[in-house]
């Protein structure tokens, strides 16, 4: 079955990219000239989604504003003969169909998502983390509902994490299956030293059954008192299976101040407007250090 929606949890308050988020939501950071919610956004296109549900939450509707359409700042561009500026504004607003949701109390990840129930109806459905840039020439996205297809099960994207971080992370009982891809069968969120199961842990994509939101619905607080994804996430693995891709593309972690210095350094540099100027000046930086 292909997947035709998605849905984008960016309700968080960003506190670890702290002041620059204390006004502006952390997914309107920009990566040169973008902000980092239309890069997700763009995955999920060229991935084949048609509908989009961004779950947000008190103060981000500058989001809102993004994605609709600017009268008088077309108006200006086209006045300005700068067409090539007016036709990349006015195509943002119409990247997909883009529904918007509150999340009225911050309650965890597997909240956001319950929230969109309605949204999805009875359909297999994409997550694309709100604080995960992932740029690479095949969408993150589109291989996890490849994966999908093709086993019709629940699809997590995971990478290997170093083993003094996994930690910080999920960790996953995994076998491998073909490729890149892996069957999933038990996951623990933020191990204890000693209970990885190994170095897998889920990063930022996930194509997911309808059948999660009941289990969501049932789904104890877990960890920091929020109901987490990864919780309800573990009985689908325990029950049914998932499988997990091994995603090519390079992963910015958003909600992190390095990470975002790593957005901007390496899109930067391939920049097609800045890029060759931009190259010049790190290796003229790079001798300073």
């Amino acid at each position: 079955m292909k997947i035709k929606k998605a849905v984008i949890p960016a309700a968080g308050l960003g506190t670890r990219v702290l002041p620059a988020s204390k006004a502006m939501p952390k997914e309107m950071l920009p990566i040169v000239d973008k902000p980092a919610i239309q890069y997700i956004v763009e995955e999920a296109v060229r991935s084949g989604i048609e509908d989009i549900l961004i779950i947000t939450s008190r103060g981000k509707s500058i989001m809102e504003d993004h994605f609709d359409r600017a009268p008088e700042l077309e108006a200006r561009l086209l006045a300005a003969g700068k067409q090539r500026q007016y036709d990349e504004v006015v195509s943002i607003a119409g990247l997909a169909n883009i529904q918007y949701l509150r999340q009225k109390e911050t309650r965890g990840l597997g909240h956001a998502v319950w929230c969109a129930k309605s949204f999805v109806g009875d359909e297999p459905f994409a997550v694309l983390y709100g604080d995960d840039v992932i740029i690479g020439e095949d969408p993150a996205c589109g291989q996890l509902c490849r994966a999908y297809e093709e086993f019709g099960l629940g699809v997590v994207g995971i990478k290997e994490v170093a083993p003094e971080l996994i930690c910080k992370y999920s960790s996953l009982k995994t076998e491998p299956l073909h490729d890149n891809l892996f069957r999933v069968t038990d996951m623990v969120e933020k191990p204890a030293p000693g209970k990885e199961l190994s170095n897998y842990s889920i990063l930022g994509r996930c194509v997911l059954p309808p059948k999660i939101f009941d289990i969501l619905e049932h789904t104890a607080p877990g960890a920091g008192g929020e109901i987490q994804l990864t919780d309800a996430m573990l009985q689908l693995a325990l029950s049914d299976g998932m499988v997990g891709v091994d995603y090519t593309g390079v992963r910015y972690d958003m909600g992190s101040k390095l990470g975002v210095l790593q957005a901007i350094v390496e899109v930067g540099l391939t920049h097609p407007e800045v890029g060759a100027d931009f190259r010049d000046y790190l290796k003229k930086m790079s001798c300073t250090l």
